[in-house]
């Protein structure tokens, strides 16, 4: 795999999101209730907008623009508008506390987006 260091883990909220750029592919880094970190593709499969400034609930996102849904863990749409699943990508974590690394595989997507 090809992990990549995009940040510190203390640099995503506690409960939100993170946009970032690997190797030319907008990224957003959420962190959830329970602490789980995830990865998906910043760009909503509907209408082409940032889905790391949507609302964050459970393991989902959801499109500030539409309100479409995505499964953080899947990349699925719930429902409309969108249709059309967007990338999930592996997530490293490297050390320990807030000052620990988070790593991104965007060569190796988790589902077939």
């Amino acid at each position: 795999m090809s992990f990549v260091r995009v940040c510190a883990l203390s640099d995503i909220p506690a409960i939100g999101a993170l946009s970032v750029q690997i190797e030319g592919e907008p990224v957003a880094v959420i962190r959830v209730a329970d602490g789980a970190l995830y990865a998906i593709s910043d760009v909503c499969s509907h209408a082409d907008v940032a889905l790391s400034e949507g609302e964050i609930d459970d393991c989902s996102v959801e499109c500030w623009l539409h309100g479409s849904r995505f499964d953080l863990r899947t990349g699925e749409p719930s429902g409309p508008p969108a249709v059309r699943s967007v990338p999930v990508y592996p997530v490293v974590i490297e050390g320990d506390g807030d000052s620990a690394d988070v790593l991104v595989d965007v060569a190796h997507p988790i589902n077939n987006s």
